[in-house]
């Protein structure tokens, strides 16, 4: 069943039945329904979905090229592209009718493909941007996607027709997923999932609120047992340092040269860090009423639910849970 996002279901649906050249930027943090959306939204229309990977030029080519046979070709056994030319102008080359092309994960095309953006910003002015074509690139690197594609240096800056920053569900969409709640025991949920979609998909409504907290966050088979410090590996190079920045925030630590002093860094460098987590949506900043960014008043705070719970109650002790056999109790 999908849930919520109605108003971007709304915006994609009236950018496809325009007829002309679209093209919706989607992007958001990892686990928030990216995919979810892109895929309802394609669903019983023609469309090409590719997801790219980590991987080579080569690989990403390959796969790509198998993404647009499927739909443009299907049935034929034909070489992949030898460049990523030769792939869009082959989709050029087919946009008789309303096609809907979406390259997931688009940061890794990006980084395989140094050229790529330009060859799409080059393929729009010249070819698709009179076509029906509806172009859409999603993301979960928020920086990436912001700066790389939305930025004003970026090569596509100025051509997307629509924007979507998907953000988590408010309370109200997300205890759709478990009507047989009580209302204290939906808030519950709410407040240790911080409302992420792919978070209260994995809550069981045959279980009670507290099994379920014990099953997700206190086994080590859980699926956020160990999911902040996954999602910062993705998204961080230097994991270690951004850790030990939420760690110190967690703990009570809400201004910059606590926050430096416990992480023990320079207040310039931890500045960043903290910066970067912002952008991530994980720290929040809050700045006195009267008082300028730089205020020495300046607080930070955790902005994201689930690692306010993990951090709190799950990280001190994790050693222990992996030790422990079974299940803890609450």
């Amino acid at each position: 069943m999908f849930i919520g996002r109605k108003e971007e279901m709304k915006k994609l649906d009236q950018m496809y039945k325009s007829g002309g050249f679209e093209f919706a930027v989607v992007y958001g943090r990892r686990r928030i329904g990216k995919t979810t959306l892109i895929t309802e939204f394609c669903k019983g229309k023609k469309a090409i979905y590719y997801m790219a990977s980590e991987s080579t030029s080569k690989d990403n080519l390959e796969s790509f090229s198998r993404a647009v046979f499927e739909v443009l070709s299907p049935g034929l056994e034909m070489p992949p592209f030898q460049s990523f030319d030769q792939l869009f102008r082959y989709i050029g080359q087919h946009l008789q009718e309303r096609l809907i092309l979406v390259i997931d994960e688009y940061p890794y095309l990006a980084a395989s493909e140094k050229a790529v953006s330009s060859l799409i910003q080059a393929y729009i002015d010249q070819y698709w941007k009179d076509s029906p074509l509806m172009l859409i690139l999603c993301g979960s690197s928020m920086s990436f996607m912001e700066n790389q594609v939305l930025g004003y240096k970026s090569p596509l800056y100025g051509r997307g027709t629509g924007q979507f920053r998907l953000r988590p569900f408010t309370y109200f969409e997300a205890e759709q997923f478990f009507p047989g709640y009580i209302a204290e025991e939906k808030a519950l949920i709410y407040g240790v999932t911080g409302g992420i979609p792919e978070y209260l998909s994995r809550v069981r409504p045959e279980l009670t609120v507290d099994e379920n907290i014990v099953e997700l966050f206190f086994t080590s088979s859980g699926r956020l047992f160990e999911e902040p410090s996954n999602l910062l590996k993705q998204e961080m190079k230097n994991y270690a340092a951004y850790h030990a920045v939420i760690s110190a925030v967690a703990k009570g630590k809400s201004r910059l040269n606590e926050i430096a002093t416990t992480v023990g860094e320079e207040t310039s460098a931890c500045a960043n860090h903290l910066k970067a987590l912002i952008s991530l949506g994980l720290i929040k900043k809050e700045v006195p009423y009267m008082e300028n960014e730089k205020s020495r008043k300046t607080i930070y705070r955790l902005d994201d639910n689930m690692f306010r719970f993990w951090y709190r109650f799950v990280a001190p002790d994790i050693s222990s849970y992996r030790e422990r056999p079974g299940k803890m109790d609450l």
